[in-house]
């Protein structure tokens, strides 16, 4: 099958995974928090920006490597981590670690993962990425950290937007509970996807494995959009951000930042780069589009920085490292992939990123990923 033909674009690859997981999956994945309009205005921001087409450039292959954090790297984008990966697509973080050690990008697990990092440890690659949710305990804390590097992780991430748990009330409307619960509500949703069933039936009803050994059965009570990853940690302040810093020796960056100044002050406090974030409009209704504060960001700082939220494309990609951007992640996107197709949509997905931007930097006539920023334009 030519999966070129039969999924040329994203949205093709979005479509076929809505048909093939459970609807409660579904909404926990595509979801946002309120009325959605902090997604919706990270496409609507991501669709103004334009770039002006050049002729008579001749024939060139666009070069899509890169350099991130001392690194070499043969494409501008890797994985976001995204909790329970494995309710969206049984086994979905061994098999996000593998493509992500295969095509040579990073792969960054979440805290609330469903496998714990010892599990994905002999399928990681050398850009494993370890998303923090910070722990309020710091004997957890540094009970987290060791795990993370003894499993191979050799970057940090510290997620900082989520001071409080949001409401996702699409993720409420479907029935869905932390940890999942499978009522009779649920279970008719499941027999309706029963690829995802099947394999879901043989590794079990996920779970949070990676802080299974901190919390117990202590999450009862809970709100149903919450999940036991919230009884850990804290909203982390700065003084929180240099213990990290000075306890993890590797690459150190911080996640969910869309103010000028705070990326100032990090890079005062020494981390090695800055996420540009809005969490996807999953937490706080009224921020704006990531992109929309990303130049002012750029301007501000001289640390690599990191883009996500709201991103489809390989022009979506494009348009952020023309904004300022050093390199680009996805969550949703390979999500998507995996539930259209398993293992095989994942390397579907990176190829058509590739792809999609290799042809729109032949139209631009940007060789290189450097020729970018001379080519933007607004609309």
């Amino acid at each position: 099958m030519d999966l070129h033909t039969r999924y040329p674009a994203l949205s093709d690859l979005r479509a076929r995974a809505q048909r093939r997981i459970p609807k409660f999956v579904w909404e926990y994945l595509d979801s946002g928090t309120g009325e959605e309009m902090t997604k919706a205005r990270n496409r609507a921001a991501l669709d103004r920006i334009g770039m002006m087409p050049a002729v008579l450039d001749g024939e060139f292959t666009p070069d899509l490597s890169t350099t991130f954090l001392g690194q070499d790297l043969p494409l501008p984008f890797g994985i976001s981590p995204i909790g329970m990966s494995g309710l969206i697509w049984p086994d979905a973080e061994r098999h996000l670690a593998r493509a992500g050690a295969t095509h040579g990008i990073p792969y960054c697990i979440s805290t609330v993962a469903t496998q714990g990092p010892e599990d994905i440890a002999p399928y990681l690659g050398s850009q494993a990425w370890y998303q923090l949710y910070p722990p309020r305990d710091p004997e957890i804390r540094a009970d987290m950290l060791d795990r993370a590097r003894q499993a191979g992780f050799s970057t940090l991430v510290l997620t900082v937007d989520v001071p409080a748990s949001s409401r996702r009330e699409r993720q409420v409307r479907s029935g869905l509970t932390n940890p999942p619960t499978v009522t009779p509500r649920i279970l008719a949703q499941i027999m309706t996807c029963p690829a995802w069933a099947l394999r879901t039936a043989r590794r079990g009803m996920p779970r949070m494995r990676g802080i299974d050994k901190y919390t117990g059965e202590a999450t009862k009570g809970m709100s149903p959009t919450a999940h036991m990853g919230y009884l850990l940690r804290t909203a982390p302040d700065w003084g929180y951000v240099k213990w990290l810093r000075d306890a993890w020796e590797g690459p150190f960056i911080v996640k969910g930042v869309l103010r000028a100044e705070d990326a100032v002050r990090l890079e005062q406090e020494g981390v090695d780069a800055v996420w540009v974030s809005n969490h996807a409009g999953r937490q706080f209704d009224g921020a704006p589009g990531s992109i929309e504060v990303l130049p002012k960001i750029r301007a501000a700082t001289q640390l690599p920085l990191i883009f996500d939220s709201g991103v489809e494309s390989g022009l979506d990609i494009l348009r952020a490292l023309a904004l300022g951007a050093d390199f680009v992640m996805l969550g949703r996107a390979f999500h998507f992939a995996l539930g259209a197709l398993g293992r095989p949509g994942v390397d579907h997905l990176i190829d058509l990123l590739a792809k999609d931007m290799i042809a729109n930097m032949g139209q631009i006539g940007a060789r290189t990923l450097s020729d970018l920023p001379e080519t933007i334009q607004f609309t």
